[in-house]
């Protein structure tokens, strides 16, 4: 009997005959490559394949599906609940060097992409189309990764998430086959729709190599402004008034008075450390002067404390910088520690309940704290701080995200309104949707990847 005793080295040797030294064995690329943002524990993959085409990828995994070597996708490494941590080692597979773009149709306003093109780099290609990709995370993430969380961010609120975004796929199986899925028309009902099942897989089902996105254009006007609140109440509450009123505000995200704290030292702004709402308003001057006045109107009677305006592009350049960098700004906020993050999103009408128990909780437990979030669509972020290397404190960080979970599960929200699950969020799946439901899950995972290789360990408890 022919018994392969060691089936990584045979894929790895097998591999650089098409991908040479882009099959990299070193150290410190295995390392760069054990894990995200995150704070789960590091584990090296065996190799590092750098892939630069849909072809490479096809090959790899074949051999791979062939071998039973587990396959982690890599896209730029932002992921903050362990989704590109290789926790059966194999191989992680690169996709960074695919940042082709492929077609522009400025008319239809569609894009076609490789997965490792960047939301920047994107937008830096249209911005003389007066087009623009509107789904902003705000870290410096791939495109291909964003399909893989479905992630959304600041613009959500008015654009809509990836899952909206998304208008195809081209999506590399676990066995090597090569499928397209959805397409260029902006509606279809012509069987399952495979695209929706890839966005949001977290790389478990398949590898996204090529993206076929929706894209918006540039608006005629744009204008920004803070306004601070005394408590944490009032700024909610305001947000909850807006989205009720129908007022299509573009971006309308909440920093609490600990996250201003921690803002205010790490990106420098002129501001005071209180509850503070981040809005952005897009449309003809007319129509944004009015949704301005509209909001500031509702804030007033919350109690706030004011617009402070940001019109032109360097200034609002510099505000949402500042609103993108909030992750950094807390985890430097007190030396020594770093962070967890909940992604808890509940429906608005139970926002402020939400977040001022959250805080509540985070008081009472003695830890140290900071919220943001994507408010207008009832997302919220608290980054809860511990002392690095320090188990204990991890765990008891652990024990307050499981409360805020749990309280917003009670709410009728979600354990992952846009990190995805990963590693960090196994067990709140479950109790989310039950054992039914990650039953139907698990039977999509075995009938696309029947030998378990493409991203193990990821998102099913005990898996």
């Amino acid at each position: 009997m022919n018994i392969e005793t060691n089936p990584v080295e045979t894929v790895i040797a097998a591999a650089r005959e098409f991908l040479g030294v882009r099959m990299s064995t070193n150290a410190s690329i295995r390392e760069q490559h054990s894990k995200g943002e995150d704070a789960n524990p590091p584990v090296l993959p065996d190799a590092v394949a750098f892939v630069e085409s849909t072809e490479e990828v096809s090959r790899l995994l074949a051999l791979c599906n062939l071998h039973g070597v587990p396959v982690t996708p890599f896209g730029a490494g932002t992921s903050l609940e362990g989704h590109v941590v290789p926790v059966r080692k194999g191989i992680s597979l690169d996709l960074s060097r695919m940042t082709a773009i492929l077609e522009v149709n400025a008319e239809d306003m569609d894009c076609l992409v490789e997965a490792g093109v960047s939301r920047h780099q994107l937008n830096d290609y249209l911005r003389d189309q007066g087009l623009f990709f509107p789904v902003d995370p705000g870290s410096h993430c791939s495109l291909g990764g964003m399909v893989a969380t479905r992630a959304s961010g600041t613009n959500a609120v008015r654009y809509g998430t990836m899952r909206e975004a998304t208008m195809g796929l081209e999506v590399v199986l676990a066995d090597g086959r090569v499928i397209q899925t959805g397409g260029r028309t902006r509606k279809a009902s012509n069987g399952y729709d495979l695209t929706r099942l890839f966005v949001g897989s977290e790389g478990t089902l398949g590898v996204v190599t090529k993206i076929r996105l929706r894209l918006q254009g540039i608006p005629e006007a744009t204008t920004a402004a803070v306004c601070q609140f005394d408590s944490l109440q009032a700024a909610v509450e305001t947000v909850i008034m807006t989205m009720q009123a129908g007022i299509p505000i573009a971006r309308i995200e909440l920093a609490d008075a600990d996250q201003m704290r921690a803002s205010i030292a790490y990106s420098k702004l002129d501001f005071q450390p209180l509850p503070t709402l981040f809005l952005e308003f897009h449309g003809s001057p007319a129509s944004v002067r009015e949704q301005a006045e509209a909001v500031e109107a509702l804030a007033t009677e919350m109690g706030g404390l004011g617009f402070a305006w940001a019109e032109d592009a360097d200034a609002r350049n510099k505000l949402w910088k500042a609103r993108h960098d909030a992750w950094w700004a807390a985890n430097a906020l007190y030396p020594g520690c770093r962070g967890i993050t909940t992604d808890v999103c509940v429906p608005i009408s139970r926002l402020a309940e939400a977040i001022v128990s959250a805080k509540e909780e985070a008081v009472a437990s003695g830890q140290n704290t900071c919220i943001v979030g994507h408010v207008g669509d009832g997302n919220y972020h608290v980054v809860i701080l511990f002392p690095e290397g320090d188990p204990q404190g991890l765990e008891k960080a652990w024990e307050l995200d499981r409360k805020i979970v749990a309280k917003g599960l009670a709410l009728g929200g979600t354990c992952s309104g846009e990190h995805g699950i990963g590693l960090g969020k196994r067990e709140f799946l479950a109790q989310e949707h039950g054992v039914d439901v990650l039953d139907v899950m698990r039977s999509l995972k075995a009938t696309l990847d029947p030998k378990g290789i493409m991203n193990p360990g990821k998102m099913f408890p005990g898996n």
